[in-house]
Parts: structure tokens; C-alpha cells; sequence
């Protein structure tokens, strides 16, 4: 009897100290998350929609975490108070022209606080101070901006799919260019009547050159251009 006696104290003596330590771990998350062991100062905004936004969570100046929400109040039918605290070894970095906006931890993480940098030789924050706010892009309103486009992509892509349908076929002008035989004989005979006449015009030129009477007239004017780039050639030589 007094073993069993002995081995229900053991056990119960295990049960209530595991009890005790998961209850201090408790304590210390919710305190670590709430910020009660750490010094804090309180900053509030206000928002017309905060997506999601719920107390606990985080709050983020430059990247880091430095606070989290302390609570949420329905101010009127179209305002939301968010109260804030924030870490008070980060507070010569808070000025008073941050804006506070709502972002989320990726794609589909949970809603945070983010605390935009303000000017440098803005004064710093005061305690309880409320500061401006940036109200947040909607999925919703991303979504049907999303939908819109894509109808939009799929009614150009079936017109592009129809005027190939035309082309393939012979329809409309420039149908009709690629695929009738007749206007591309007509373009390459036109390709060729244009060769024969430049080879006859530089034929013509040739004669003309020859021609006694206006002989004079090219032999001047080929010897003025070589007068000009002789000129020119000693014009460089002297410059070096």
C-alpha cells in the first residue's frame, strides 16, 4: 500500500510540475509577443479598413520587428483606431511624419503594422501620438483589376486569331498579297523592270560622259573635285 502511495505522489508531482513549467512558458510567449518585459511607449492610427488586422500582431520599422498591436477600436462607422507599442530602444528612429500602413508577412501570411522612415530632422514621435495613416490596396479590388485584364487579353487574342484565320485564307488585302500568285509575279516582274531601268539610265549617263559636246563639262568638274580633295589632303598634312 505504501508503494502505490508512493508512486501517486511521484506521479502526481511530475504532473503538477510539467503543469507549472508550461503554464511559465505561456506567461512568457504572451508576454514576449505582447511586449511586457520590454519597455514600451504606446503610438495609435487610424484606418477606414484594416484587412484583417487583429491585436498581437506585428509591427515593423525598416524590416525589423520593433512592436506589436495592442488593440483595435471602432471609432464611427467608417474609422478603426489601432493602438500600438512599440520598443522603446527603437523610439529616437520614430518621427513624428512616419506613415503606418498595412502590409502582410508573404503573399498569404498575416496582416502587420508597417511604419514607413520619416525626414531625418523631423522631431522625434511623442508618446500616444497618433500618427498619418496609408489605407491599404483590397484583394478584391486586385483581383477584379486582374479579371479585367485578362478578359481584355482574351478579346485581343481572339481578334488576332481571326485576322490569322483571314490571312491563312486569302482574305483582306494583305490575305490576298501572300497568298495570290498573280500579285507576287506582278511584284517580282515590277522588281525587275526597275533593274533594266537603272542598268539603262547608268547606260545613258555612260553616253552622255562620251558625248563630245558636254565632255568639256564632266572633264572640268572631275578635275575641280580632285583640285578639292587635293586641297584637302594638304590641308591635313600641314596641320600635323
Amino acid at each position: 500500500m505504501d508503494t502505490h502511495t508512493q508512486k501517486f505522489k511521484i506521479r502526481l508531482g511530475l504532473f503538477v510540475a510539467g503543469g507549472l513549467a508550461i503554464f511559465i512558458l505561456a506567461i512568457f510567449i504572451i508576454g514576449k509577443q505582447k511586449n511586457l518585459f520590454d519597455p514600451v511607449f504606446k503610438l495609435t492610427s487610424t484606418f477606414h479598413n484594416i484587412s484583417g488586422l487583429q491585436v498581437g500582431n506585428k509591427v515593423r520599422f525598416s524590416g525589423i520587428n520593433v512592436g506589436t498591436v495592442d488593440n483595435i477600436n471602432i471609432i464611427n462607422d467608417s474609422t478603426v483606431r489601432v493602438n500600438i507599442l512599440i520598443k522603446k530602444d527603437v523610439w529616437q528612429f520614430i518621427k513624428s511624419d512616419c506613415r503606418v500602413s498595412i502590409g502582410s508577412e508573404g503573399i498569404i501570411g498575416d496582416k502587420l503594422l508597417i511604419i514607413s522612415q520619416g525626414l531625418t530632422e523631423a522631431p522625434k514621435a511623442k508618446d500616444g501620438q497618433q500618427l498619418q495613416s496609408t489605407e491599404p490596396v483590397e484583394t478584391d479590388a486586385i483581383m477584379k483589376s486582374l479579371r479585367v485584364t485578362a478578359e481584355n487579353a482574351e478579346i485581343v487574342t481572339q481578334q488576332l486569331a481571326q485576322i490569322m484565320t483571314k490571312i491563312n485564307t486569302g482574305g483582306g488585302t494583305l490575305g490576298r498579297l501572300i497568298q495570290d500568285k498573280t500579285i507576287a509575279n506582278n511584284l517580282d516582274q515590277t522588281i525587275v523592270n526597275l533593274k533594266k531601268s537603272s542598268k539603262g539610265l547608268d547606260e545613258n549617263m555612260t553616253a552622255v560622259k562620251h558625248n563630245f559636246f558636254l565632255r568639256g563639262y564632266f572633264e572640268r568638274k572631275a578635275k575641280k573635285e580632285a583640285d578639292k580633295k587635293a586641297a584637302s589632303q594638304k590641308a591635313k598634312d600641314t596641320s600635323k
